[in-house]
């Protein structure tokens, strides 16, 4: 086979991409199976919203347009505190179990394992939040099922996660991880809160798009660039 073949053959043949998308998915479904195995991390994420949910109703005796102006509040404190509460879990029976230095070991670019532990953290907290909006509707008698409502709490988690994924793995070294974590996490995530929290209640007030979307877009664009930054130094993170 001539060079030009070669490179011709190099660059149209999709097996390095597949082979990618194999291994993502390989970690995803290894944290998935190992969770319906223990139950240990969908369950801790929910018992801690749903705590926090009834502190907050509990705590908030107030009427029924004062509570629809502190839901857009309430809703992202639960989500981000579980939120945490996960991505500390899911790296920390990384570690206590011996799975980390195999998948550092497995021949399969480093970003694969960084977007598997990704996507898998994802697909927690959306089940935990699955859960929460129709018990939090019951509750506090808001209904949550707006549209650009679910999209913004998409955007926002996306946001979370891949800022989270990156930093849980920074911490997991470290002996106090459980506190290392939130410190590191919540001053780079407070654009994406802050515009989740402003876009949520936009939403449930019924203000008008023109008013929401800056803030939509700026979810939008931390998600892009902070999913970015973290594939790109995901590999130096984890050799560290």
């Amino acid at each position: 086979m001539s060079d030009n073949l070669r490179d011709s053959y190099q660059v149209t043949n999709p097996r390095p991409l597949t082979n990618f998308f194999h291994a993502v998915w390989a970690v995803v479904w290894k944290d998935i199976s190992a969770e319906l195995r223990s139950r240990e991390l969908i369950s801790a994420m929910f018992v801690f919203s749903l705590l926090v949910i009834l502190i907050f109703n509990f705590a908030l005796e107030l009427d029924a347009r004062a509570r629809e102006n502190v839901t857009a509040g309430v809703i992202w404190v639960t989500f981000a505190f579980a939120g945490t509460l996960g991505l500390n879990r899911s790296m920390s029976m990384e570690k206590d179990r011996g799975c980390l230095d195999g998948l550092l070991l497995a021949p399969v670019d480093r970003s694969a394992i960084y977007f598997g532990k990704a996507i898998g953290n994802l697909i927690f907290m959306f089940l935990v939040e699955i859960i929460v909006l129709p018990i939090y509707t019951v509750l506090y008698n808001v209904n949550l099922f707006v549209p650009g409502l679910i999209i913004t709490i998409i955007l926002g988690s996306l946001g979370y996660v891949a800022v989270g994924t990156l930093l849980s793995t920074m911490a997991i070294q470290a002996r106090t991880r459980d506190i290392l974590l939130p410190i590191l996490l919540f001053p780079l995530v407070i654009p994406v809160l802050l515009a989740a929290v402003k876009a949520s209640s936009g939403f449930l007030q019924g203000v008008s798009y023109d008013e929401i979307s800056p803030w939509l877009n700026i979810l939008i664009v931390y998600d892009v660039i902070f999913t970015a930054i973290a594939y790109m130094v995901f590999d130096y993170v984890v050799e560290e």
